[in-house]
C-alpha cells in the first residue's frame, strides 16, 4: 500500500498500515470506513491507543504468535467509547467508556468492530490515557505474578527492565505482595525512576554483570523466579541469578530473539523456564474478566505510579516506535486518533 501523504480531517475515520514488514517507516495513515457493527460485536470510536513491543514485533516480522502480512493495522490494546453494537450484545450501551486486547483486530485506528467477548468496561476511575497505557501491562503484571509460579511474602525475585511499561507495575505488585526484589534497567538514567517506586537495588545490566549482583545482594543463594523481557543480551546471565528450582519466564526480547539455547543448561539446578503469552491467558472470558478486575484495581489506586513518556496523535505511531526501539523511554507511549 503506497499512500499519498495524509492530513487527517476532524471526521475522518484513518488507521496506520503497516505497508510492509520493517522498521518504523513503513507506517502509513490511510482513510477507512467505520465498520458495520456485527452480531455479537461492538463498534467502538477510539479514545486512546496503546503502544506495546508486540506491536513492533509484528510490524518488523519477528516471529510471534501470530503474524499477519502487510498491509495490516498493529496493535493490540486501545480505549474508546461504544459507537454502536450488533445484535445479540449484552451488558453494553452506547456511549460506555471500554477497553479490549488481543481481540484479533489492529488497534492502530479511530474505529473498530470487536467481538463482544473481548471487552471490558473502564471504571470511571481511570482515565482514558491511563487505561491504554496500563491495560495491557497491568494484565501481564497479574499472569506473572498470580499464575506462573506460587509465591509468598519474603520470596525473592529479579525484574529485568523495571523501567518499562510492565516493568514498573509489576515491581510494586510485587512490593504489595510482600516480595523481595531486585530490578535491572539499561541505562544509569533510569536508576532514580525505579528507586522512586520503592526498589531499593537497581542494576543497570548493561555495563555491571548484574548475575554477580545478585549473588552479592541475596548471600549466594540466588531468587525464585526472574522475570525476563529484555532477550538476548540478558536470558543467558538471567539463569546465574535462579535459586535451584528456579523459574525464568522470558515474557519480552526488545534486545532480540533468544537463539542457540542449550537445555542441558538448565539441569544442574533443575531450572524452569517458559515463554508465556498474554493472549492464551486472557483467552477464556471468565479468565479475562478475574484478570481485568485485579488490574484496574491496581491502575485505580493513585498511589501506583505509571509513567506516561509521551502522549502523541495516531498520525505519529512511527515516531512512537522510534522512541520505544530506542530502549531509552521511561514509561508508556499513547496515541491519540
Amino acid at each position: 500500500m503506497n499512500s499519498p501523504v495524509f492530513v487527517k480531517s476532524d471526521h475522518e475515520a484513518y488507521a496506520v498500515f503497516v505497508t510492509k514488514l520493517g522498521g518504523p517507516e513503513v507506517l502509513k495513515p490511510a482513510p477507512i470506513k467505520i465498520p458495520d457493527a456485527l452480531d455479537h460485536h461492538i463498534v467502538i470510536e477510539h479514545t486512546a491507543v496503546a503502544v506495546n513491543f508486540v506491536d513492533v514485533y509484528l510490524r518488523a516480522g519477528q516471529k510471534h504468535s501470530h503474524n499477519p502480512e502487510p498491509p495490516f493495522i498493529t496493535g493490540v490494546s486501545a480505549v474508546g467509547k461504544v459507537l454502536k453494537m450488533g445484535k445479540g450484545v449484552e451488558g453494553f450501551k452506547v456511549g460506555d467508556r471500554v477497553t479490549y486486547t488481543n481481540s484479533g483486530v489492529g488497534t492502530y485506528c479511530t474505529h473498530v468492530c470487536v467481538k463482544e467477548d473481548r471487552i471490558v468496561h473502564v471504571p470511571d476511575d481511570v482515565s482514558d490515557e491511563r487505561a491504554a497505557a496500563g491495560f495491557v501491562r497491568a494484565l501481564t503484571a497479574q499472569y506473572l505474578l498470580k499464575q506462573m509460579r506460587t509465591l509468598h511474602p519474603g520470596d525473592r525475585i529479579l525484574v529485568h527492565a523495571a523501567a518499562g511499561g510492565v516493568g514498573q507495575i509489576l515491581v510494586q505488585w510485587a512490593l504489595r505482595l510482600g516480595l523481595k526484589i531486585i530490578a535491572t534497567v539499561g541505562s544509569d538514567e533510569k536508576i532514580p525512576l525505579v528507586k522512586s517506586l520503592g526498589i531499593e537495588h537497581v542494576i543497570n545490566y548493561s555495563k555491571d554483570d548484574f548475575a554477580e549482583q545478585v549473588k552479592l545482594i541475596t548471600s549466594g543463594q540466588g531468587v525464585k523466579v526472574v522475570y525476563e523481557s529484555v532477550g538476548k543480551d540478558t536470558f543467558t546471565r538471567s539463569l546465574a541469578c535462579l535459586e535451584p528450582k528456579g523459574l525464568l519466564v522470558n515474557y519480552g526480547t526488545s534486545s532480540g530473539q533468544v537463539e542457540g539455547f542449550a537445555l542441558q543448561d538448565l539441569h544442574a539446578n533443575s531450572l524452569w523456564i517458559c515463554r508465556p503469552t498474554l493472549k492464551t491467558y486472557v483467552a477464556k472470558r471468565t479468565d479475562l474478566l478475574l484478570m481485568a478486575k485485579e488490574a484496574f484495581e491496581i491502575l485505580g489506586d493513585p498511589k501506583i505510579k505509571l509513567a506516561i513518556e509521551a502522549v502523541l496523535p495516531l498520525t505519529q505511531a512511527a515516531k512512537s516506535h522510534e522512541m520505544l526501539e530506542s530502549r531509552s523511554t521511561r514509561g508508556a507511549i499513547v496515541l491519540i486518533p
